[in-house]
């Protein structure tokens, strides 16, 4: 796999083939792909929910700012943070740790109280920031296995958070909306797709020292 090629295959699909859906197995790589992304501390303060309804889906647009992809894709992703990031949630984390690794619960210590005491100080805007963030790095991975997977993809920002949370029932599991990705596969009709990508010179998007 030509993982250059891929990324220049790749682009936000404007118009998606409403008549094609992803294979489960590929879904399933898309999942795990998630659940392997780097976050910070590895405390993984991101879900991700995976919608394949289109009635759900065409109730969504007016929400989405009309953008039609979200009910012509074949699933659609929606990434959110954890509201709750307490003690409980960094002890938790420590004990995975503690259980997939054997390491001594003296070892963890030191660095548990570290985490559980800087969150506890921690204001709720600047904590829902951190996890947004964390948002961000798990959405940029999963476009890049999209593109690896032969996967059309259209990150979003430009949808209304509160309507998808009230619509999903989101703050009855601790979640706030923050991303949203449909998937799919490219319309043939797509103008889009045959654009060449508008891009810096690399020799004036990387420095070297």
């Amino acid at each position: 796999m030509d993982i250059i090629k891929q990324l220049k295959w790749r682009y936000a699909t404007k118009k998606f083939d409403a008549t094609r859906v992803i294979d489960d197995s590929k879904i399933q790589i898309l999942k795990q792909a998630f659940n392997l992304t780097a976050t910070s501390y590895g405390l993984q303060p991101v879900k991700l929910i995976i919608l394949k309804n289109k009635i759900m889906q065409e109730q969504l647009v007016e929400f989405s700012m009309n953008q039609q992809q979200i009910k012509q894709a074949s699933h659609v992703l929606i990434f959110c943070i954890e509201t709750a990031i307490d003690k409980v949630f960094v002890e938790n984390y420590f004990s995975r740790v503690e259980t997939l690794r054997n390491t001594p619960k003296e070892v963890l210590l030191p660095f548990k109280e570290f985490l559980v005491d800087d969150f506890e100080k921690m204001e709720q805007s600047k904590i829902e920031d951190w996890a947004t963030k964390q948002a961000y790095l798990t959405m940029g991975n999963l476009l890049t296995v999209c593109a690896i997977e032969g996967i059309d993809a259209c990150p979003m920002e430009g949808f209304e958070p509160q309507k998808y949370d009230e619509f999903l029932q989101l703050a009855d599991r601790g979640l706030k909306s923050v991303l949203v990705l449909p998937i799919g596969y490219r319309a043939t009709d797509d103008l889009f797709s045959a654009l060449k990508k508008v891009r810096k010179p690399i020799a004036d998007a990387v420095i070297h020292f």
